[in-house]
């Protein structure tokens, strides 16, 4: 929200969350959010499968993995 002598930015970036999912791929549910951010989808999607490479803990018979946007509000002071 701008203020006197101050406005907002939002910085864009896309995040991947990981999803355990049944035989059938159904029944998923989100069960990791790794803390990497990535510039654009694209760049998400292609770290995908080194990501579940990553995460072979997980006890599911499906993984599956979402990219979705997220912001990050920056608040910046005005110069002069």
């Amino acid at each position: 929200m701008p203020t006197k002598g101050r406005f907002a930015m939002q910085t864009i970036f896309y995040v991947m969350a990981i999803f355990g999912c049944g035989d059938a791929g159904t029944g998923c549910e989100a069960v990791r959010t790794p803390p990497a951010h990535y510039a654009s989808a694209a760049a998400c999607r292609a770290a995908a499968e080194t990501t579940l490479m990553a995460h072979t803990d997980l006890d599911y018979p499906m993984l599956r993995v979402d990219c979705r946007k997220g912001t990050r509000a920056v608040v910046l002071k005005r110069r002069g």
